[in-house]
C-alpha cells in the first residue's frame, strides 16, 4: 500500500511536471499544437516504463531496457519539422518522465529537480532573452566577393548582422543564398512579430526568402482561350 501510495505521488509530480511544461511553458511561446500531446504521451509512457522497469527488478526488468533504449533510439526528430528549441523540450520532457518515474527517488528530491528543469527552460526560452536576434536565410539578386559590400548589404535589407554564412552562389543567374544571424532595428522590433528562422523574408524586393536553398516557384500556365465563334 505505501508503494502504491508513493508511485501515485510521482506520478502526480510528474503530470503536474510536464503540464506546466507543455501549457504554461511551451504552448503560449510557439502555439504549436501537434508537439502538445507528443510530449504528453511521451513523458507519461516513460513514467510507465521506468515504474515498470524498477517493480519488475531482475525478472526481465534487464531486457526491457534494452527494448526501451532501443525504441528510444529510432525516434527520428527531423530538423525540418522540429526546431532546436523544441528539441529542448523532448528532452526535458523525457528526463522529466525519468526522474518522477524513479519509486526510490526521495519525493523532495524528485519535486526539487523537477522544479529546476521547468526553471531552467523558462529563463532560457523567454521571449525577452536575445529578444532583438534574428535568423533568415535570404536569396540576394547579385553575387558580392567583397565581405564589407555584403555585410553592408545584409545590414540595409535586414539589420546588423551578427554572423552570416554563404550557402549558394551561383554567378549565371547572378544570386547567392545567405545564412544569417542579425539584430533587428529597436523600431522594427517593437511593432513587428517574431520572425519564424525557416520563413523569414528580407524587407526589400529583391531578397527573397528560402525555406530550403534552391526552392523556385514556376508559375502555372495560363488556360487556353476558347473560340466560340
Amino acid at each position: 500500500m505505501d508503494s502504491l501510495r508513493h508511485l501515485a505521488a510521482h506520478l502526480g509530480l510528474d503530470l503536474i511536471a510536464i503540464c506546466l511544461l507543455t501549457f504554461a511553458i511551451y504552448y503560449p511561446r510557439h502555439r504549436r499544437r501537434d508537439l502538445v500531446p507528443a510530449y504528453l504521451a511521451l513523458n507519461v509512457a516513460l513514467f510507465t516504463i521506468v515504474a515498470a522497469l524498477t517493480e519488475v527488478g531482475g525478472r526481465g526488468g534487464t531486457a526491457l531496457g534494452f527494448g526501451l533504449f532501443g525504441v528510444l533510439s529510432i525516434i527520428r526528430l527531423r530538423s525540418d519539422a522540429v526546431q532546436h528549441e523544441e528539441v529542448a523540450y523532448y528532452f526535458t520532457t523525457l528526463v522529466l518522465g525519468l526522474i518522477c518515474g524513479l519509486p526510490h527517488l526521495r519525493f523532495a528530491l524528485a519535486a526539487a529537480l523537477s522544479a529546476v528543469l521547468l526553471l531552467v527552460v523558462y529563463a532560457a526560452d523567454h521571449p525577452r532573452l536575445f529578444a532583438r536576434a534574428r535568423r533568415a536565410v535570404i536569396t540576394l539578386d547579385t553575387v558580392h566577393t567583397n565581405p564589407t559590400a555584403l555585410r553592408a548589404d545584409l545590414a540595409r535589407r535586414m539589420g546588423e548582422p551578427l554572423h552570416w554564412t554563404v550557402m549558394e552562389i551561383d554567378f549565371v543567374r547572378d544570386l547567392m543564398v545567405v545564412d544569417v544571424r542579425y539584430r533587428e532595428p529597436v523600431a522594427a522590433a517593437s511593432v513587428s512579430p517574431h520572425i519564424h528562422p525557416r520563413t523569414a523574408t528580407a524587407p526589400s524586393p529583391s531578397a527573397s526568402a528560402s525555406a530550403a536553398p534552391g526552392h523556385v516557384d514556376v508559375p502555372r500556365p495560363a488556360a487556353p482561350a476558347l473560340d466560340t465563334a
